[in-house]
């Protein structure tokens, strides 16, 4: 039997993940995803890339590469939106951003208050991550929404939500 999503109090709650090149970021996803076709909610993809700005004094060289790397962020956030309508059936909300990874997401989440949670996964070994260790440390408490820290190196089948 097919579980059913759960409307009423979490549906349509958004759940933001942060997509990255790590090994411990499709633990994130995958949860995100159960969570929101259980539970009827959403998930939103957010892409931070950051450009090397060492040529201030060449714009068209700036220019380039600002492109070059806004065009893989957004060909990387298409293919992990495909598996989240795989998963979901529904399509996730995106974004890309240029900056630093925490000061985007925190201004992302201020700009959104629709964003009801962010789903992270701890790297493996003994150092969490720069997000994981900026949200549960120094900035615990300060983006305004709850986060599900997931653990990386959990297999995929296992994750569940």
């Amino acid at each position: 039997m097919a579980e059913q999503p759960i409307f009423g109090q979490e549906a349509n709650r958004l759940f933001l993940v942060v997509v990255d090149q790590s090994e411990e970021f499709p633990a994130a996803l995958k949860y995100a995803c159960a969570r929101a076709k259980r539970t009827g909610g959403r998930v939103a993809l957010l892409y931070v890339y950051n450009v090397d700005k060492e040529f201030h004094h060449w714009k068209f060289v700036n220019r380039m590469a600002d492109a070059e790397a806004r065009a893989e962020a957004e060909n990387i956030l298409k293919l992990h939106a495909l598996r989240v309508v795989q998963e979901t059936g529904r399509t996730p909300d995106t974004y890309v951003r240029e900056g630093d990874k925490r000061i985007e997401l925190f201004a992302l989440v201020k700009e959104h208050p629709e964003i009801s949670m962010l789903v992270l996964s701890s790297a493996p070994g003994n150092k969490p991550g720069p997000l994981v260790a900026a949200v549960t440390g120094k900035f615990a408490g300060k983006i305004g929404i709850p986060v599900t820290v997931i653990p990386g190196t959990q297999r995929q089948e296992n994750v569940a939500a």
